[in-house]
C-alpha cells in the first residue's frame, strides 16, 4: 500500500501545539477527558496480553446497544480508525469497486485508495442541505462494488439519515451482496432519536464506533467494530492479531470503568453538546458572512463563507490563524473548496466558544476584497 500523510493530520491541533492555539474550533468531539475525573484504581491490574477479541466485560456493554448482539460480534480496536481500516484491508482489494459518501472522514476515502480501489464518492451538496442521494448510489453499483461506506451523523455536516432510508441502503446492500461500512462514530450524539445499530439490523453492516467523540476519551484509543457474521469476525480478528495482536489492558479497564456509568455520562454529555449547539446556532443566525444546514447530530457543521461576500479566503485563514489564534477545520481537509470549514462546537469552553466565533466574524470583515 502506498500511504501518504493526509491534511487533516498534518494540521491536527495535536501536531500545531495546543499552546498555540488560543480558540481551538476545529475538534469534532466534546471536551477531553481528566484521568483525574475517572477516580481510577488500577494497582492490581496485571500488564498481561488481552483477549484477543478484546475484554469480555466490555464487549457485553457494548453489544448490549443492539437488538440480538453477542459478545462474539464484537471486535475491540484501537480507536475507530483502526475499525475502518481493518474492514476496509480486509474487504477490499486492488480492482475492486467502493462507495463513499463525500465530504467524509479523510481515512474512510484515503485507505480504498491506498489498496487500489475504484472509489466512487457521492458528494453531498449544500444546495441539497447534504442529504444523501440514495438513488445515486444504487445507480453507482457495479458488479464489483464490494464496500459501501457511510457516516451517520455524517462528518463534518451533523446530518442524519432517517431509519427508513438506513432500511433502503440495507436492502440495496442486500441485493448486491456487498457491505455496508457505518461509521457510527456520533450516534448516541443525535439530537433526536438514535438510529439503531445498523449491524443489528443486517449481518452484511458493519458498525464501527469509539469512545473518542462522544465521550472525550480520544487518549486511551479504544475503538470497536460490530458484526453478526461469524467468519467475517474471524477474518477482522485475523487482521487485528497480525496489526496489533490485543488491545492495551490500561484502556480496556478505563473503558470500562467509564461504561459502566454510561447513561449518568450521556446525560451530562447531551447537556454539554445542548448548550454549546445553541451558542453557535445563536451566533449563526446572528451574523452575515456565514451560512450552514443547521447540524442533526454529533458536535460539527459544515459552514461555508457565502458565496456573495468578496472574500479572499487565503487572507481569511491567515488572519484568522495568525492574528486571532482561532482554529477551524477547513475545507482542503475534506478535499473541498476552502470557503468551507468544519467548524467543532462540543469541544471548547464556553468563552473559547464565544470569542472564537466572534473571531470568525472578525476574520470575515477583514478580508473582505474591494
Amino acid at each position: 500500500m502506498r500511504y501518504r500523510r493526509m491534511p487533516i493530520e498534518i494540521e491536527s491541533p495535536e501536531q500545531m501545539g495546543y499552546g498555540n492555539i488560543a480558540h481551538n474550533l476545529s475538534e469534532s468531539s466534546i471536551t477531553d477527558v481528566s484521568l483525574r475525573d475517572l477516580n481510577l484504581n488500577l494497582g492490581d491490574l496485571v500488564l498481561a496480553y488481552g483477549d484477543h477479541y478484546g475484554l469480555p466485560e466490555l464487549r457485553e456493554i457494548l453489544a448490549g446497544d443492539g437488538n440480538g448482539l453477542h459478545p462474539d460480534d464484537v471486535l475491540l480496536t484501537v480507536g475507530a480508525a483502526a475499525a475502518l481500516f481493518i474492514v476496509n484491508t480486509s474487504l477490499l482489494q486492488a480492482g475492486d469497486h467502493m462507495i463513499v459518501a463525500h465530504p467524509n472522514y479523510a481515512t474512510n476515502v484515503e485507505t480504498p485508495r491506498a489498496i487500489g480501489c475504484s472509489v466512487t464518492t457521492l458528494p453531498l451538496r449544500f444546495e441539497d442541505r447534504f442529504r444523501l442521494d440514495i438513488d445515486r448510489l444504487e445507480a453507482s453499483l457495479t458488479p464489483q462494488t464490494r464496500l459501501i461506506s457511510l457516516t451517520c451523523p455524517h462528518n463534518p455536516t451533523g446530518q442524519m439519515l432517517t431509519e427508513a432510508e438506513l432500511y433502503r441502503i440495507l436492502e440495496i446492500v442486500e441485493r448486491q451482496r456487498c457491505y455496508l461500512l457505518f461509521d457510527e462514530t456520533y450516534r448516541e450524539m443525535a439530537y433526536g432519536s438514535a438510529l439503531p445499530l445498523a449491524a443489528s439490523l443486517s449481518a452484511r453492516a458493519i458498525s464501527v464506533s469509539s469512545l473518542s467523540k462522544t465521550y472525550g476519551l480520544p487518549g486511551i484509543r479504544m475503538g470497536w467494530l460490530i458484526n453478526r457474521d461469524p467468519d467475517l469476525m474471524e477474518r477482522f480478528l485475523a487482521a487485528k492479531e497480525q496489526i496489533f495482536i490485543s488491545n492495551s489492558v490500561v484502556d480496556e479497564a478505563i473503558a470500562l470503568h467509564y461504561l459502566r456509568d454510561k447513561a449518568a455520562h450521556l446525560r451530562q454529555i447531551k447537556t454539554h453538546i445542548d448548550e454549546r449547539f445553541h451558542i453557535t446556532k445563536s451566533w449563526m443566525e446572528s451574523q452575515t458572512a456565514f451560512e450552514w444546514i443547521e447540524p442533526q447530530g454529533g458536535v460539527v457543521s459544515f459552514p461555508r463563507i457565502r458565496p456573495d461576500l468578496p472574500v479572499d479566503v487565503d487572507h481569511f485563514y491567515a488572519i484568522l490563524n495568525g492574528t486571532y489564534k482561532t482554529f477551524v477545520g477547513p475545507g482542503h481537509w475534506f478535499e473541498q473548496d476552502r470557503h468551507y470549514m468544519r467548524l467543532g462546537f462540543g469541544w471548547p469552553g464556553l468563552d473559547e466558544l464565544r470569542g472564537g466565533l466572534a473571531n470568525l466574524s472578525r476574520a470575515a470583515a477583514e478580508s473582505i476584497t474591494t
